[in-house]
């Protein structure tokens, strides 16, 4: 009888362990993303923008999508999910640090903003590695 209900049940660690490598719109749409806020980065460095917003908003909404972000890291054991979640996790934090410290020297918000640049244009990348498909485990 268990082996009747094994055979006929989807593969649930399979299902529950990849997010986003089920299917390519999702490594795209982070590859697409990722670039626009990085292309955003950039474009603050070559204006010479180094403004960094310091309102209770902007502070709640950066914690909101680390423990967003935090959860589905740890939610996955995809090596490359978790890669790329995690990437995003530092870039937050690194927000979120920026936001709260309203004395920051201009060099270290520009350095600021290349290291979050530099972050956006990595978790671009890592999630075009999500597009690969991962074969079920049986």
């Amino acid at each position: 009888m268990d082996r009747q209900v094994e055979a006929t049940e989807p593969d649930r660690w399979y299902l529950s362990t990849h997010l986003m490598c089920r299917t390519a719109l999702w490594g795209i749409a982070g590859f697409l993303g990722c670039g626009y806020f990085a292309w955003i980065s950039l474009s603050h460095i070559t204006r010479g923008d180094y403004d960094w917003p310091h309102d209770v908003w902007t502070g709640a909404t950066y914690v909101v999508w680390i423990l967003l972000l935090g959860g589905l890291m740890l939610d996955t054991h995809c090596l490359r999910e978790r890669l790329f979640f995690g990437v995003l996790v530092v870039n937050f934090v690194v927000g979120c640090a920026l936001t709260l410290w309203r004395t920051a020297p201009v060099a270290e918000v520009r350095a600021a903003r290349l290291g979050t640049g530099t972050l956006w244009t990595l978790a671009a990348l890592i999630s075009l590695a999500t597009l690969r498909k991962v074969e079920a485990k049986r």
